[in-house]
């Protein structure tokens, strides 16, 4: 679902998106491949991508995997908001 809709708001020309992971427990491998692919979408098109409202766990599995390298990491959704839209 994030990846239909993500790529739904990139087909539609927007540049920045956010994903809100707030409820999410647990993100598997087959989830952080799904991420990646918006990633490196996200680079072709210059675009910024951020995420928030993380578990502690997830936020490190982002560190781990390299995701925050080309994402940012914010607390709440708020913070994003204005991360990003600056």
């Amino acid at each position: 679902e994030i990846a239909r809709v993500a790529y739904k708001l990139l087909d539609e020309s927007f540049k920045v998106l956010l994903l809100n992971l707030a409820g999410t427990k647990i993100v598997n491998s087959i989830g952080i491949s799904i991420l990646i692919e918006i990633i490196e979408k996200m680079i072709e098109i210059d675009g910024r991508l951020g995420f928030c409202c993380l578990t502690p766990t997830i936020e490190k599995t982002f560190h781990i995997m390299g995701l925050a390298q080309y994402a940012r990491i914010f607390p709440d959704e708020a913070s994003a908001v204005a991360g990003l839209g600056s």
